[in-house]
């Protein structure tokens, strides 16, 4: 089996792209989806967009009492990392089912008596369990647990966490938006740096601009409407009046980054910028957000992920495909191009 966290309200969406890779839900409930896996049950997770933290080789637990779930963990736990020697910080994180209030206070007590027992037993190892989120994207170990109500826990310990997390906002940010590309930094494994060239499509009111340009990047700001605040008076910020689909580089070297965030149709993003600028090799990396709104956001995965000529991702060294923590109905693409 394998289980998965989202965000409140994304299950349904989770669960069909799963069904993309063959994975069949077989639970699910405010938060998290556990699905059936294939022969290889502790092979890793697929790269998903709706999915927070992913854990293979899961395995359902019952158990009435705090003491006997705090005992099924540990016993888990040590089968889990039977004949493995841990010498570096491990993450631990355990939930509950977000539509059950009630369980939060079960949750908190066996996590209370799973670290009393490990420390009697294992003292060493159980100081080195963390809650602080680990690497984005790369194999991870530790213990994943959500209680689906208060007799049934599922529990993995071969982790992939999504790298999506909760940004600080910035007193000169022109918007709200900004955390979101704050945010994509971390899933792509990258972020602008000193000297870098941007064209941000759609800019205004800047606040992915704002976010390059104070990392010491050269910005180019490309919108009809206006730039405020900290993006508006910012040196190292060139704001250009015009339409962000019609835009085209002329005899410019690749643009280190394009950033991309229009309220319009997300098809039309794919179609008139996102895909034109990879063909012409415009940029070297993207991260481009698609508001969903009454589109299908499963569908709009399908597309980004097919296998054909004009496929953002058979072009791509490197694809990623997240809801935010900062989305709401918008889905974001990190991409990097071949060199």
């Amino acid at each position: 089996m394998q289980l998965h966290t989202c965000k409140t309200g994304s299950e349904k969406f989770l669960q069909r792209e799963l069904a993309l890779y063959g994975l069949e839900c077989i639970r699910s409930g405010c938060g998290y989806v556990v699905a059936k896996t294939g022969p290889r049950d502790d092979a890793l997770p697929p790269d998903l967009c709706f999915a927070i933290h992913s854990a293979s080789d899961v395995r359902e637990l019952t158990a009435n009492s705090v003491n006997a779930q705090a005992n099924a963990l540990c016993d888990a736990f040590w089968e889990f990392f039977q004949g493995e020697k841990i010498e570096k910080p491990w993450f631990f994180h355990v939930v509950a089912d977000d539509n059950d209030k009630s369980l939060s206070a079960r949750v908190h007590a066996v996590r209370s008596e799973f670290r009393k027992r490990m420390r009697r037993k294992m003292s060493r190892v159980a100081k080195l369990a963390s809650d602080e989120l680990p690497r984005a994207n790369v194999p991870n170990r530790g213990l994943l647990a959500v209680f689906a109500d208060y007799k049934t826990l599922f529990v993995g310990s071969k982790l992939r966490f999504g790298g999506q997390r909760r940004m600080r906002t910035h007193e000169d940010a022109p918007s709200r938006s900004f955390l979101k590309v704050e945010e994509a930094y971390g899933i792509l494994g990258r972020e602008p740096t000193a000297g870098e060239a941007v064209v941000d499509l759609g800019a205004a009111p800047g606040g992915w601009s704002f976010s390059a340009a104070e990392r010491g990047a050269n910005v180019l700001a490309i919108d009809n409407g206006e730039l405020t605040d900290g993006a508006a008076r910012h040196a190292r910020i060139q704001h250009l009046q015009e339409d962000a689909f019609l835009y085209r580089p002329e005899g410019h070297r690749p643009y280190d980054w394009l950033f991309c965030d229009l309220i319009e149709n997300p098809y039309l993003v794919l179609e008139d910028i996102l895909i034109p600028w990879i063909n012409n090799r415009g940029c070297r990396r993207f991260v481009v957000n698609l508001k969903v709104g009454k589109k299908d956001p499963v569908e709009l995965l399908r597309k980004l992920r097919e296998n054909s000529i004009d496929s953002p991702i058979a072009r791509c060294d490197l694809l990623r495909v997240r809801q935010l923590y900062h989305d709401r109905e918008e889905i974001t693409c990190c991409g990097v191009l071949p060199a």
